[in-house]
């Protein structure tokens, strides 16, 4: 009995990776059967991963996140939504329907960039320990407006197409270039990681290969059991986004799991630079069952943490956008109490 159950303790984490694309499947074949609905309160909205942009253009914010689909409002309070605004292209490594994680919008240079994970299940590129690893990869679409649509530009990749990667987000660092920062994912390398890669200056393209950061073991506050039951650091990285302290130190936030419980934490570059090294805060900030979390602004100027929690709604687990107050005037990112807009 016991090395049965050491057996599910070791596969539990691809048990639930692999009930996250059922979710993530699911999910997206729902939204595309919705209709846009008006002034609905955020904490009515479902949506993994959510990514708020404000908008000064059009003095509106813009959500995205896990299903390719964006929601918009003009205080936070009262959304309306899903729109459809990811275009890809049907004859790519997608596929005619890829399924799209963790979408976030950028504002660069007057364009706006659709940053997201894009995954065919139609296709695998790899076979670890039995199981077989879909051909996933982080990705860039291209507008001129912040609703989209969203559509492919010059390069048909920008990670390798053996690696599965997911969750890329934008950075400039202090040379003035552009990187894109995404996580290649535990289901091949047995620990997953944080890595960089330089983008074009369009951002149509990426430059090189990508580099390492750092990986899910160095995290002192991320936990879970081996096959025999020992405590171990967890093997996966999750939602990085990165920012800057009032007093210019890096920082990035980046999710993973202590035991069952997602949960989120802070990195420190010692250099002020990608290259780091980074340096993992002992203790998460954000309080349990809250993750893959990202920053912005308001119209009013205040910084707010953009997060999702899990909810259990009569048999079904589902995902809730949520807003935290954020402290950026020190040396560290302090998360305050709840918003409510």
């Amino acid at each position: 009995m016991k090395t049965q159950q050491n057996y599910f303790k070791q596969k539990s984490h691809f048990v639930f990776s692999m009930f996250l694309c059922l979710f993530y499947f699911f999910f997206a074949i729902a939204q595309k059967s919705k209709t846009v609905k008006e002034a609905i309160p955020l904490d009515s909205i479902r949506l993994s991963d959510p990514a708020i942009l404000a908008d000064k253009k059009t003095n509106m914010y813009y959500m995205t996140g896990t299903g390719g689909r964006l929601w918009k409002s003009k205080d936070l309070k009262l959304w309306s939504g899903p729109y459809d605004i990811a275009k890809t292209d049907p004859n790519s490594w997608m596929g005619p329907k890829p399924m799209i994680w963790a979408a976030e919008l950028h504002l660069y240079k007057n364009k706006y960039y659709y940053f997201a994970t894009f995954t065919n299940q139609k296709k695998i590129i790899d076979t670890v320990d039995g199981i077989s690893i879909e051909r996933r990869a982080s990705h860039v679409l291209v507008s001129d407006k912040a609703e989209g649509p969203y559509t492919p530009m010059k390069d048909a990749i920008y990670l390798p197409a053996n690696k599965p990667t997911l969750d890329g987000t934008f950075w400039v660092d202090k040379n003035g270039k552009p990187y894109m920062i995404y996580c290649y994912e535990w289901l091949q390398n047995g620990n997953g990681t944080m890595e960089k890669i330089e983008l074009k200056p369009d951002l149509s393209g990426s430059i090189g290969e990508g580099k390492l950061l750092f990986k899910a073991s160095d995290s002192p506050w991320s936990r879970e059991k081996d096959k025999n039951g020992n405590d171990k650091p967890n093997k996966v990285t999750d939602g990085p986004y990165l920012f800057h302290t009032g007093s210019g130190r890096l920082g990035m936030i980046w999710t993973s799991w202590i035991y069952d419980v997602y949960t989120q934490g802070v990195a420190y570059s010692k250099s002020g630079t990608l290259d780091g090294p980074w340096i993992q805060e002992k203790d998460p900030i954000t309080p349990p069952n809250f993750g893959h979390g990202m920053l912005f602004k308001t119209f009013e100027g205040k910084w707010l943490m953009s997060v999702h929690s899990h909810k259990k709604v009569g048999d079904k687990t589902v995902r809730i956008p949520k807003l935290f107050e954020v402290d950026l005037s020190g040396d560290k990112l302090v998360v305050g109490k709840p918003y409510l807009p």
